[in-house]
């Protein structure tokens, strides 16, 4: 969402000081009334077909459509939506935000009424670092909940939530990577699924309900650079492969729309292939609409029509610039751009009423679902009885510490010197800019959280002597106080460096330029380390991943964790995990690139490497060069092992239906098209995989099981492996258990050609679980 082209980094700055303010004791407020229309309280409306609740949305939407005015339906083409007082149509915002929590950024909700404070969440790379959909889902779902509550008091005027975010972390410069489920498609799609079924309401399985809220999937698609050696993404041109569209950069978007049932698509600033996306017919009508089925609205990210002139140039007039979104199959223009220059447009014949008449009843349906013309809604079920009480209860304040704590990567753990034992720590030492500062929990579009606690806060419930050292001036760390840091920690029993990054490093419009931790952060936890009595526990809060190579081989580091931005309970989560109240389980959804990575430009889109050219590739799926850590690393206090069981609990695919179709032969094999094996062909295909996962103890714990499809070899661009699935699993010490993954070939097995269209190679791929692997044969 490209909030900074209208809230400014200014305005962003204005948030984070006026932050200690919002979070002092809430003051009692009157509410208004949540905006609606028809029933009782609306007599204006009778008899109005638009208010007939027995109706389909989309024909009660048409019918309100065909009673406006012209110049009312330009009205209607902007993120602020005014009223049509002689229709009984209230004013209505789309742009709110719930990235992991309701957000101040966007227009839609206000936090200075009865409520004064939301659930902060954990920012969502490392919510996925736990790999759990089923805690997804109910992070979604306590982020609408309390959406909706605000609505009935009077504190919302909208309810169409402008996320989650599920573009690809290609690049880990990204400032925005940190919004984002990680690197791996089959990730995002599992994210962007549970998400988006807990948000709008749904059953964690997909039945259907009413609409809670409204999510909106964004940013499409292959969005993934802000501000890079002169290149902004309002005029990027996204250089993208059909191939690398086809098994990257799509899939969470259609599995949004298609399993998720997301009720809207964003398009993103960003030209594709020199279209700019939200001008891209082929994305937005045939792509969303037509292949995917979205039954919701388009819309474009912030004032990025605007853009398509006046930094693209992609028309030659403002009219011109209207038609070609609106034609194009986007709904709705966050900005004015579309107001301002509708009618115009309209009088030129550049665009007719029709055109309008589409995008306005895809919005008002949308409002029609979410119960808005149905009296007040206060008086509905089943969201309307949601109120103050419903928001900052127990349950969300103890999922946002599951969370936190479910995200936690241990990297290292050198003589197992974590946990530590409350009882043996006399004194410790919280060295670092990130140890006492609420701003470094809650990462980018946050709100007011309920409560906060810092790391240093959560230390100090364990340790009764605690000093505390900044160490550094900020992030930056510009200046660093290396001399007062060694006293404090050479005269500690154990030393806790709370390091990282902040949202001056990497944020919306700013991507990092390196991958070092800034400034004198180096040095400064060097001297630390050398100072200390015994080797020191180095905390990162960071999003995106930063080389330490310098930490991993130092042997007076003793533990590293990374902490993500943990959200309001972050501090808590970290001290939990320190002292063994909780064992970690988190696995990062990121590759960790050396430095060297920077030398590759952040402008090339290709995933998949060129040895001739030297080009490296990106991702786990496609980069064989040096890592700091590899995706999916993460150790425990415990050991684990997991097996693929063979036998009978694990039979192979009944491929018999292969037999009537032809295979191909091309790219060096012999491949079966997806197409032409047809959804009752692909169902067939399915299969179960059951793997045995053991706790050899000393703790009790959580286990992501990760699984993944090898090919025979990685030519012609196939990936090195691909994550298919995973499963999270509790186990006592010492206990068993069995978890069941159904692989679907047809999706798991299959990969894009060049020219993007899914095959399924014949012959041999491997199910892979650890270093454990089972052969499965695709043929007649």
């Amino acid at each position: 969402m490209g909030a900074f082209s209208r809230h400014s980094a200014a305005m962003a700055t204005l948030l984070l000081q006026l932050l200690p303010a919002l979070l002092s004791p809430p003051v009692a407020s009157a509410s208004d009334d949540p905006p609606f229309s028809c029933g009782p309280g609306s007599p204006s409306t009778h008899g109005y077909p638009f208010c007939d609740r027995s109706l389909p949305a989309a024909r009660r939407a048409a019918d309100l459509v065909s009673r406006l005015t012209a110049a009312e339906k330009v009205a209607q083409l902007g993120d602020e939506a005014p009223g049509v007082p002689r229709l009984g149509v209230p004013a209505y915002k789309w742009w709110s935000e719930g990235l992991h929590g309701l957000s101040y950024w966007g227009h839609g909700m206000r936090f200075n009424g009865t409520v004064r404070g939301v659930t902060s969440f954990p920012q969502v790379l490392l919510t996925a670092a736990a790999f759990d959909d089923g805690l997804w889902f109910r992070i979604g779902q306590a982020i609408g909940r309390e959406a909706r509550a605000l609505y009935n008091l009077g504190q919302a005027e909208g309810l169409t939530i402008w996320s989650p975010n599920i573009n690809i972390f290609r690049d880990p410069r990204w400032g925005r990577g940190q919004e984002t489920p990680g690197e791996d498609p089959t990730t995002a799609s599992k994210y962007a699924v549970a998400f988006v079924r807990g948000l709008q309401g749904s059953t964690a399985a997909g039945a259907a309900a009413p609409l809670q809220t409204s999510a909106c999937c964004k940013h499409a698609t292959a969005y993934d650079l802000e501000d890079w050696n002169g290149v902004a993404r309002y005029n990027f041109n996204a250089r993208v492969t059909a191939q690398d569209l086809a098994d990257t950069f799509n899939p969470p978007f259609k599995s949004c729309v298609v399993d998720g049932k997301a009720t809207c698509v964003m398009c993103a600033y960003t030209a594709i292939n020199g279209v700019p996306a939200c001008a891209s017919s082929d994305l937005l009508t045939k792509t969303f609409r037509g292949d995917w089925g979205l039954d919701g609205y388009v819309s474009s990210d912030c004032d990025a029509v605007a853009i398509m002139r006046d930094a693209q140039r992609y028309a030659p007039t403002p009219e011109d610039t209207v038609a070609a979104a609106l034609k194009a199959g986007l709904d709705l223009n966050c900005g004015t751009y579309t107001q301002e220059h509708g009618m115009a447009a309209l009088q030129q014949g550049k665009i007719t009423e029709k055109d309008m008449d589409k995008a306005l009843t895809n919005l008002f349906a949308i409002r029609m679902r979410l119960g808005h013309f149905d009296g007040d809604p206060r008086g509905s079920a089943p969201y309307g009885g949601l109120g103050a009480a419903d928001v900052c209860t127990a349950e969300h304040k103890n999922l946002a510490l599951e969370a936190a704590q479910d995200g936690i990567v241990l990297l290292k753990n050198d003589g197992g010197i974590l946990p530590l034992d409350r009882s043996a720590v006399g004194s410790a030492a919280a060295i670092g800019h990130n140890a006492n500062d609420p701003l470094a929990l809650t990462g980018n579009y946050f709100g007011p959280p309920c409560e906060s606690t810092t790391p240093l806060k959560g230390l100090q419930g364990y340790v009764r002597d605690v000093r505390f050292l900044a160490g550094c001036d900020s992030a930056a760390c510009g200046f660093a106080a290396t001399g007062q840091a060694v006293a404090l920690a050479s005269s500690a029993d154990h030393v806790f460096l709370f390091m990282g990054l902040s949202q001056k490093q990497e944020a919306e419009g700013i991507d990092r330029t390196t991958l070092l931790l800034p400034g004198k952060q180096q040095s400064l936890i060097t001297a630390v380390a050398a100072a200390a009595k015994r080797p020191v526990i180095l905390v990162l809060l960071t999003g995106g991943p930063v080389d330490i190579t310098f930490a991993q081989s130092n042997p007076k580091i003793g533990a590293i964790l990374w902490a993500g931005y943990p959200g309001q309970a972050g501090g808590l989560a970290i001290a939990r995990v320190l002292f063994g109240d909780h064992n970690p389980s988190g696995r990062l959804p990121v590759t960790w690139y050396p430095e060297e990575f920077t030398k590759v430009p952040m402008t090339d889109m290709r995933m998949r490497a060129d040895p001739a050219t030297g080009y490296p590739g990106r991702s786990y799926r496609f980069y064989s060069g040096k890592t700091i850590y590899k995706f999916g690393y993460g150790l425990s206090y415990s050991k684990f092992s997991r097996r693929l069981v063979t036998g009978g609990k694990n039979p192979a695919p009944s491929t018999s239906l292969l037999a009537g179709l032809t295979a191909t032969s091309g790219d060096s094999a012999t491949y079966y098209h997806v197409d032409d094996i047809g959804d009752d062909g692909c169902e067939q295909l399915k299969f179960p995989a059951e793997v045995e996962v053991h706790n050899h103890g000393p703790m009790d714990g959580k286990h992501s099981v990760l699984m993944f499809l090898r090919w025979p070899n990685a030519t012609d661009g196939r990936p090195a492996s691909q994550l298919i699935g995973f499963k999270r699993q509790h186990l006592k010490a010492g206990e068993k258990a069995s978890v069941r993954f159904d692989v679907s070939p047809c999706e798991h097995f299959s990969r894009a050609r060049e020219d993007g269209k899914k095959v399924i190679d014949r012959g041999s791929h491997f199910l892979m679980v650890g270093k454990d692997e089972m052969e499965i044969s695709f043929e007649a």
